[in-house]
């Protein structure tokens, strides 16, 4: 039938295909989406009037965040080793010796 309704064109089929949906339904996912990459990039310091700033500077806290991690690191191995190194040493001299 050549009038028939599924033959013919929608107006706004070539706007929900580009769109993915509905535009109302899109936007509100939009909005949602954008509110809550907007509370993630606030949590770890992003500025929205100063991008660049809030970039450098994460990358700043990152680098110090690494040395951090090695001095917090190198301070516990320390820690035990006072313990750990001596022990070690008196179980090796004083030891049973073992023959092969």
């Amino acid at each position: 039938m050549p009038n028939d309704v599924r033959d013919l064109p929608a107006s706004n089929d070539g706007l929900y295909r580009f769109l993915g949906g509905s535009p109302l339904a899109v936007a509100f996912r939009l909005i949602l989406l954008s509110i809550l990459v907007g509370v993630v990039l606030a949590a770890i310091g992003f500025d929205p009037w100063n991008i660049l700033h809030s970039i450098r500077m994460l990358f700043q806290r990152l680098w110090d965040l690494g040395f951090d991690a090695v001095n917090w690191l190198w301070r516990y191995f320390l820690l035990g080793a006072v313990i750990v190194i001596p022990i070690w040493l008196l179980s090796r001299l004083f030891g049973a010796p073992r023959g092969r």
